[in-house]
């Protein structure tokens, strides 16, 4: 049984929301933070990443950042930005990109349920970026940004959210980047009870997005309720912001490779080496694999569609028959050298939201040797590699639209 419940939001106020909400604190570096809020006094990156309002010679993880994310955090909760709702409730949440909408349900899910496995989690995270994000919701005592879960559709739920979002929303802006947010309120307490409940009928959760911010959540939760001696159990600490959307709602975009040089190859050897494991084609113009076993390779100057050959393919393993996993195997270790490439210099990863120009132009400058362009992972893939308690390979997942930070604020008590 997975819980989620509704809970009462600190949110902007309607007309303030699209200056408040950001990106997430991990899609922009600090300099990049800075050109996005410049100009923007409530702009939620001051919180989200509070160094762009102190000297850019602080160390990121000086106690001064995250008191500097607290006091722009109260200071938005003074002003009146930001204001708690009345009573607890849902929120759907949708986000418009390239004319395709997804629909999440804004709610808290259970710290012992990240501790139980009952919410699943597919990447390994690292304990500097953990210790970040805990000390970040130790100091502000909220969750600021949401973590990304999905689940199996549930029919049920599917039709009363889209009946909720047919509504006017109480929320609705484009941010920057052309994306459309939009958030509707579900007040009615029955409502949200039945949803509650028929939640608690299914079995898993799984983070698609948010590793880090999920386990500081859940660690700092554990950590208030052992200091805590009259701890009951319901207290807000005891479970975590997240926006909860049906895995048919869902796009994985492609996540792509370059490397920097072909270990000492040359152009026929490396193709010839490649050769073993893939059929190799020419291609006229850009290529994007869209079938599992297929891979775009930009070489220069010249796209090849590169098929896995039949022996190969329909290994049972759920991580090892991942395609870029099978890269990774046969290509990028075996062929180039490339053993660990969470810390090898010479390799690189775009998100497919930048399009295969981005890979071509890295190549064309002579900053990369070759490049290589992914079919995505599927939902249902990731899905099967929770299950079976495995990690991805790194840089497996590019999930768009991103959600924004500071739409909803949970505080811990």
């Amino acid at each position: 049984m997975a819980i989620f419940k509704p809970f009462k939001a600190w949110r902007p106020t309607p007309d303030k929301a699209g200056l408040v909400a950001s990106k997430p604190y991990d899609v922009l570096n600090s300099d990049e933070a800075r050109l996005e809020a410049e100009g923007n006094p409530i702009s939620f990156l001051r919180i989200g990443k509070p160094e762009i309002d102190l000297d850019k010679s602080i160390n990121l993880y000086d106690p001064q950042v995250y008191q500097k994310g607290r006091d722009n955090l109260q200071q938005l909760i003074k002003d009146g930005v930001l204001v708690e709702d009345s009573a607890n409730y849902f929120y759907v949440y949708a986000q418009t990109m390239n004319g395709r909408t997804q629909y999440g349900l804004v709610g808290c899910a259970s710290v012992e349920d990240y501790w139980n496995d009952v919410i699943k989690k597919h990447e390994k995270t690292r304990a500097d970026k953990e210790e970040d994000r805990c000390n970040h919701v130790r100091v502000t005592n909220a969750h600021t940004g949401p973590i990304f879960l999905t689940y199996q559709d549930v029919d049920e739920i599917n039709e009363k959210v889209a009946k909720i979002a047919s509504g006017v929303p109480e929320v609705d802006f484009v941010a920057q980047d052309g994306i459309r947010h939009q958030c509707w309120l579900i007040k009615d307490a029955e409502e949200c009870a039945l949803i509650e409940s028929k939640l608690a009928e299914v079995n898993n959760f799984y983070v698609a997005d948010g590793h880090h911010r999920s386990a500081a959540a859940a660690i700092v939760g554990k950590e208030r309720r052992v200091a805590n001696p009259n701890h009951k159990g319901d207290e807000e600490y005891n479970y975590f912001l997240a926006v909860l959307f049906p895995a048919s709602h869902l796009y994985i975009m492609d996540y792509n490779r370059l490397v920097k040089d072909l270990h000492g190859l040359s152009t026929n050897e490396f193709m010839e080496k490649i050769s073993a494991y893939y059929n190799i084609e020419q291609h006229t113009g850009q290529y994007k694999p869209d079938a599992k076993g297929q891979v775009g390779m930009y070489l220069n100057k010249q796209w090849y569609k590169l098929t896995l050959r039949d022996e190969l393919a329909n290994n049972p393993d759920p991580v090892e028959s991942l395609d870029v996993a099978i890269l990774q195997k046969y290509v990028l270790d075996g062929i180039l050298g490339i053993e660990d490439p969470r810390r090898d210099k010479r390799i690189d990863f775009v998100g497919g939201i930048r399009g295969l120009g981005e890979l071509e132009r890295r190549v064309d400058s002579g900053e990369m040797a070759v490049a290589f362009a992914m079919n995505a992972t599927s939902i249902q893939e990731l899905m099967d590699i929770a299950d079976a308690g495995q990690i991805m390979p790194p840089k497996s997942t590019w999930f768009e639209p991103k959600l924004r930070d500071g739409m909803f604020i949970h505080f811990l008590d």
